[in-house]
């Protein structure tokens, strides 16, 4: 039988946090379910895990979070740890713009990387306060094929990926000594409401002057909503909350990297980058660590 561990989803209100909140709760686990505005816009998100947790072997308890709130962050951290150590945070809260680059504003761009990499900055900071001490604690990112690429009319959601990429792999290297791993979740695809919630760019002048190119953010959100819409296995988002729960339930070490669906390719950059950087870590290793 699992051990049964205590772990935050972030952005559990709906899409792959709720699932995952759910699959892991069902495994018998301790879920806090980090979600805004909890007895409001979200109670009835708030509500249906509650009553789901009743039915299965563990429990979901939902927490008011928001990533971007470096208060509500640390709060949420602490009022887990008053009643047990977290074992494992899920950052999954994140947003996905589509639409032409140019035409987002540097107040869009700035209100994303708020959510999808600085939000982790935050969660991240506050849990491991608690779990280097301890030297035991594991920070699951939810990435993203487009982590690994860059594509059209995806420019501020690769960016944001790209950058968190960077981020959780450098935790990963440096919470070794503690025994702590910082790893990454990369789906592709999968049906979640992100294609229906997608902002698109407020600079419509820039985006009329694109023409007829403007209209590939509809394009490319109808063939993705298209593809879901054939309720095909490989793109059902319960595989992504299975996978995470399997990595919690996993024994260390871990993957740095581990993808979830259509590959597209992102097992081959994985596998082509990953001697490279590790023998990079090689050389640097021995200077981080004060080994020379």
């Amino acid at each position: 039988m699992t051990t049964q561990k205590t772990i935050l989803v972030t952005g559990a209100s709906r899409g792959i946090g709720l699932l995952t909140a759910k699959v892991l709760a069902t495994r018998g686990h301790k879920v806090y379910a980090g979600m805004r505005d909890v007895s409001g816009r979200n109670k009835e998100a708030a509500d249906t895990l509650v009553a789901f947790s009743n039915e299965v072997a563990g429990g979901i308890e939902p927490i008011e979070l928001d990533v971007t709130v470096d208060v509500a962050c640390e709060a949420a951290i602490a009022k887990i740890e008053a009643a047990q150590p977290l074992d494992a945070l899920v950052n999954n809260a994140g947003v996905m713009p589509v639409g032409l680059t140019e035409a987002f504003s540097l107040d869009q761009a700035k209100e994303l990387f708020d959510v999808n990499l600085y939000g982790i900055i935050r969660m991240s900071r506050a849990a491991l306060s608690h779990m280097r001490p301890r030297k035991s604690g594991l920070i699951i990112n939810l990435s993203s094929a487009a982590g690994r690429f860059g594509m059209p009319f995806f420019g501020l959601y690769c960016s944001s990926k790209w950058a968190m990429e960077a981020y959780c792999e450098a935790l990963h290297y440096e919470l070794e000594p503690f025994g702590i791993e910082s790893i990454l979740v990369e789906p592709s695809g999968h049906g979640t409401d992100l294609v229906t919630t997608s902002p698109a760019p407020n600079d419509t002048t820039r985006v009329q002057e694109y023409g007829d190119l403007a209209k590939g953010r509809d394009r490319l959100l109808g063939m993705f909503q298209g593809m879901f819409d054939q309720g095909d296995t490989s793109t059902d988002a319960n595989n992504v909350a299975e996978r995470i729960a399997d990595l919690v339930e996993m024994d260390a070490p871990r993957p740095i990297r581990t993808q979830v669906g259509h590959d597209m390719g992102v097992t081959a950059v994985n596998e082509a980058v990953a001697p490279i950087q590790a023998e990079l870590i090689k050389g640097l290793k021995p200077v981080y660590m004060g080994e020379m």
